[in-house]
């Protein structure tokens, strides 16, 4: 009990027994026992001065989290949707009979635990899987009885990763440095003129130093430049009401957590242009003046983290992070490492504040914005990786250059996350105006029935809208295009997306917490062939009071797969329906039965019924 005790202290220790930095706490815990033992949640509790609610409601919330061990060698399989399409059943079977346990469980030797997860930003490369942190692509029913054996025998998960070996090969470019060491490829097929185009490590740094931060923000906003995460909301003006809100201090925090199905190109960003984002950090912290930065790091990106932390000690080394950033006396700015999280749906504004500071990643009610009251309550500048690397090419570059590429209203690149039927998945970096169909022959796209652009949240598109134009005026997107072949069944599909929301949702409101099931139970009676018209009606009134009434993102956008298919593709519900049908069939045996077994009572046999 007493090396226990120690243990839990180092831990905490480590963190500077920092509140804040609970995740981080008991990730290290999780690393180091296989699980969050009740023991160490008290413990934790007592060193930082938290209560022992505090730290569980914590620990509940985050799916790489486990009040229970999860084995030796913890294997999260991903089930989401280009998962699914390219033989997500097969491996599982693999691993499952290999394994000798079902997925949910560990052996009873507690070796090995089998469980999914909703992504793993690794969609140009699936099936995937993680083992103890470690990365896994391009997975088959051989390749995954190969892992079984190499587990069976001790090897440890990152031994299986070496530069040729019958597990696996290091990836291309950064992936294959000692930092890294992951067989993920980059997958960059198209590279553009902003974020992978030429770069000189500290030039817009020295530019911005030669300006007043007035002049860096300005020009900024004569870029046009919008966020890239998905809403657009215009970068100088976040900038400019950051640095305007009253405060001591400001703060810079790149949003690394892309956690919607389908979406990667951060991913890649983050292996071969780390320098790039972390300059845009310091470019923005000049314009705001800001002298405190974080990088909000998704959990499945971990074996990114040392790497990441190389860079950033480099940069410090070279003077374009630190004090005095660029020989600009009192231009101090510091990025104090990378905390990564573990939520995939977590990352909208203030729940990635949540997170960041240690608790559930439930949403906070605004007004105060983060621009006002953000991270520790600093006024806070929360930009995506791609937003904060494009300020970088526009301090060096200018604006008009930058308003030369793409539209008028959606002036620049934006680089997109391409994956499921078709001959090149990976990421393409493209101007704001090119077409869908253009990006459907760019990625060698495979008899299209549909393309889900801008992840489940986003819009899914049927071959009609092959001209529809990739901006912010008229169709935007977060990065994520999911091509999907007539040979799969899209309901299934939009199915897999309903059951990411219901798993995703925090519960902290009504609308979503119950929505999101209710929709899907209806989605999948009409599956069943037990649907009727009324329910199509029933998800459309359903659908208006999420958006109406939820608190965040998600709740807003979780019924868009619903509704997009409703109006694109009506055949689909139409021939799952049977005609003259406006009563709902009901069998009473079975809710009879279900209620039953829900309760653990006996039932009754006919005869024996009064």
């Amino acid at each position: 009990m007493s090396d226990h005790i120690a243990a839990i202290d180092a831990i905490a220790a480590k963190y500077d027994n920092d509140p804040t930095r609970l995740l981080d706490m008991l990730l290290a815990v999780q690393e180091q026992e296989r699980y969050v033992s009740d023991a160490a949640t008290r413990l934790l509790a007592q060193k930082l001065g938290l209560s022992w609610g505090d730290i569980q409601q914590t620990v509940s919330f985050y799916h790489l989290l486990s009040q229970e061990p999860r084995g030796k060698y913890t294997v999260y399989l991903n089930n989401g949707p280009v998962s699914i399409m390219q033989g997500y059943e097969g491996v599982a079977t693999a691993f499952s009979e290999a394994v000798g346990c079902s997925f949910g469980s560990v052996t009873a030797d507690g070796r090995i635990g089998l469980f999914t997860t909703a992504d793993m930003g690794m969609g140009d490369q699936e099936v995937a899987a993680l083992i103890n942190n470690v990365v896994f692509t391009n997975l088959t029913p051989e390749k995954a009885r190969i892992l079984v054996k190499a587990m069976q025998k001790g090897v440890p998960a990152q031994d299986m990763v070496t530069d040729n070996t019958e597990y696996g090969k290091y990836g291309d470019g950064n992936n294959s440095l000692p930092s890294i060491h992951s067989m993920v490829c980059n997958n960059l097929i198209k590279p553009g003129p902003v974020c992978f185009g030429p770069y000189q490590a500290g030039a817009a740094l020295r530019k911005c130093v030669a300006q007043s931060p007035e002049q860096v923000l300005a020009e900024v906003k004569a870029s046009k430049l919008r966020g890239r995460g998905g809403a657009g909301f215009p970068t100088g003006m976040k900038w400019e009401l950051c640095a305007k809100a009253e405060g001591p201090e400001r703060c810079v925090v790149a949003n690394a957590d892309e956690g919607e199905p389908g979406t990667f190109k951060d991913r890649v960003l983050l292996t071969e242009r780390a320098q790039l984002l972390f300059e845009g950090m310091a470019v923005c912290a000049y314009a705001i003046k800001a002298t405190t930065g974080a990088l909000y790091l998704r959990g499945e990106y971990a074996y990114l983290k040392d790497y990441l932390e190389q860079v950033l000690e480099q940069m410090r080394s070279d003077n374009l992070l630190g004090k005095d950033i660029a020989g600009k006396p009192g231009f101090d700015f510091l990025i104090s490492g990378c905390s990564w999280v573990l939520a995939p749906m977590s990352a909208a504004r203030n729940q990635l504040l949540e997170s960041a500071e240690g608790r559930r990643g439930e949403p906070r009610n605004r007004p105060p914005f983060p621009a006002q009251s953000g991270f520790h309550t600093m006024p806070t500048v929360i930009d995506n990786v791609e937003t904060l690397a494009a300020t970088v090419q526009i301090i060096d570059k200018g604006a008009t250059w930058f308003r030369s590429l793409g539209t008028e209203e959606s002036t620049g690149t934006k680089v997109l996350s391409i994956s499921g039927d078709c001959d090149r998945p990976g990421v393409y970096e493209v101007e704001f105006g090119i077409t869908l169909g253009e990006l459907l022959t760019l990625a060698g796209a495979r008899d299209p029935q549909a393309a889900q652009v801008g992840g489940p949240s986003g819009r899914c598109l049927n071959a009609a809208a092959r001209d529809t134009a990739i901006s912010f005026e008229d169709c935007p997107s977060a990065g994520a295009i999911l091509i999907i072949g007539a040979q799969h069944d899209l309901l299934t599909i939009i199915d897999n997306f309903m059951a990411f929301f219901t798993e995703e949702s925090c519960g902290s409101c009504v609308p979503c917490r119950t929505g999101t099931w209710m929709l899907r139970n209806t989605l999948r009676r009409i599956m069943h062939g037990q649907g009727t018209r009324e329910d199509l009606t029933s998800m459309r009134q359903l659908s208006a009071v999420m958006q109406k009434t939820t608190k965040c993102g998600l709740g807003h956008t979780a019924a868009n797969p619903i509704l997009n298919t409703l109006d694109n593709f009506p055949h689909l519900y139409d021939a799952l329906i049977p005609e003259q049908t406006d009563i709902r069939s009901f069998d009473l045996e079975a809710a009879v039965q279900a209620s039953n077994l829900t309760v653990g009572r006996a039932s009754v046999a006919k005869e024996e019924q009064v």
